[in-house]
């Protein structure tokens, strides 16, 4: 299990090496000027090229590269001298129009969105869970049409619209709760509480939809197989046979799409952090794009494949978990 782990991670390393390197490329090679792209066709001559110094695209492209390698883990500087912009590790890139270091932009707003994923995936995966297996056990039921109709409903409805929705009747008509804002739960909690319930609830509800119709479909094909067959036979009361020999082997595909789920959130929820006001990591690449503030740009595509990429490796060891048979074979 240990020599696995270690292939996974090695691997893992390798992926994202190469995905440093693609996304480099693109944004500081391929680029026509890259420092005018940067600092913006606004920006005076001299500007760009004090930027186009301090960027070092001057250089060739492998110690370009490297210097940007090596400010990940050790920090680096960009220019020379008392006009020097300093960028400790681990250091992403530096937004020249904001002037602020992309790594502490994103260190700064990354605690929203990974309250809004998890938040969200908390709701979605217990709702998709219980509602899959209930509609399962209650095929052709009242019970399987209503969660089947709520299912459609939620992959119907954009989250765009259930946002403004929401904030319409609860905020404006009711006054139940106030309109968003970002705050931390150490400073505020029920105000913390109020503004996350929102999002939290528009995200699970698409989320939702599909995980219950794909824990139906598997609990249905797996209900149908012969060792379910023999515990019933044996006599076993209903609730293990479905938590021990129906749900278990269920989980596998869907331990897949939620771990892939819940990294593309931490890469950010665009669209709800935009509709709420919510200062995550997500709204913060809105502005980068529409501005094209491209190091931030840069920077956000690195962490959402670091997400992604850690996702895979933590699936990986929850197959090993639900079925033994990936633990034998990965040994």
């Amino acid at each position: 299990m240990i020599g696995y782990l270690v292939r996974r991670i090695g691997f893992a390393l390798l992926t994202l090496f190469g995905v440093c390197l693609f996304t480099y490329a693109i944004f500081f090679v391929l680029s026509p000027d890259p420092a005018v792209l940067i600092c913006g066709q606004t920006c005076s001559p001299e500007r760009i090229a004090t930027i186009r110094e301090q960027l070092g695209v001057d250089q060739p492209f492998l110690i370009q590269f490297g210097t940007f390698l090596a400010g990940l883990f050790v920090g680096r500087s960009y220019g020379e001298g008392a006009a020097a912009v300093q960028c400790a590790a681990p250091c992403l890139g530096h937004s020249f129009q904001s002037g602020q270091n992309v790594g502490t932009m994103i260190g700064d707003r990354i605690e929203v969105t990974i309250t809004l994923a998890v938040g969200a995936a908390i709701i979605w995966l217990i709702w998709g869970l219980l509602s899959g297996v209930l509609s399962a056990l209650r095929a052709g039921s009242w019970v399987d049409r209503s969660f089947n109709t709520v299912a459609l409903a939620g992959i119907a409805l954009p989250n765009y619209f259930v946002a403004l929705v929401l904030q319409f009747v609860l905020v404006v008509q009711l006054g139940l709760l106030p309109f968003p804002t970002t705050v931390r739960f150490v400073e505020d909690p029920a105000l913390w509480w109020d503004s996350f319930i929102m999002p939290w609830i528009v995200l699970a509800l698409m989320y939702a939809a599909m995980y219950t119709r794909l824990t139906r479909t598997n609990v249905l094909d797996t209900l149908s197989e012969n060792y379910v067959r023999t515990a019933r036979a044996k006599g076993l009361p209903p609730v293990q046979v479905v938590g021990k020999h129906v749900l278990r082997p269920s989980l596998t595909p869907i331990i897949t799409i939620f771990g892939m789920d819940v990294a593309t959130l931490l890469g950010g929820a665009l669209i709800t952090e935009s509709v709420f006001g919510l200062n995550g990591i997500g709204k913060m690449a809105r502005d980068a794009i529409s501005t094209n503030d491209q190091p931030v740009i840069m920077g956000f595509t690195l962490v959402a494949a670091f997400f992604v990429i850690t996702a895979n490796i933590v699936v990986d060891l929850l197959y090993s978990v639900l079925d033994p048979r990936i633990r034998v074979r990965s040994r």
